[in-house]
């Protein structure tokens, strides 16, 4: 299924190193996932305006073992569309925006960390439709890949 809105890139794309979609997490209700590999410290923005849901940025925990896949720090915001968009493996500490704040497109909300599951820095991003957690949807970028 695809999503109602297109996004905008949640990175800007001259800090990306590689660009994944294919991992083995990426499997199943996870499959339309993208992981942006970036240097920490990375601006991460806000694919669309909504207002905050939840935020997680108390953990400096992260390790290429499934273990630490509770430890990851990730921000996720609702849309008006009714689908929520998540930033995952988010640098310690690094959240610019709390639960209820509004945010616009491009605004910055964290930065790239290696927090939970993670083998390398880099910006896990994904959207799902409100209620339907991690059952991700294919996304349209208007400004990229």
């Amino acid at each position: 299924m695809e999503t109602k809105n297109e996004y905008f890139l949640p990175i800007q794309l001259s800090k990306v190193t590689s660009t994944q979609t294919d991992s083995l997490a990426h499997v199943g209700d996870l499959a339309y996932s993208i992981d942006y590999d970036a240097p920490e410290g990375t601006a991460v923005l806000a694919a669309l305006g909504g207002t905050v849901i939840f935020v997680k940025d108390d953990s400096s925990m992260g390790g290429d073992d499934q273990r630490f896949e509770d430890d990851a720090n990730y921000i996720e915001i609702l849309h008006e569309n009714d689908e929520v968009s998540e930033y995952e493996h988010l640098l310690y500490k690094s959240a610019a925006v709390k639960v209820g704040d509004r945010v616009t497109a491009g605004q910055k909300i964290a930065e790239v960390g290696n927090t939970g599951w993670s083998e390398c820095p880099h910006l896990h991003f994904m959207v799902f439709p409100k209620g339907q957690e991690y059952k991700t949807l294919m996304i349209r970028f208007v400004n990229g890949v």
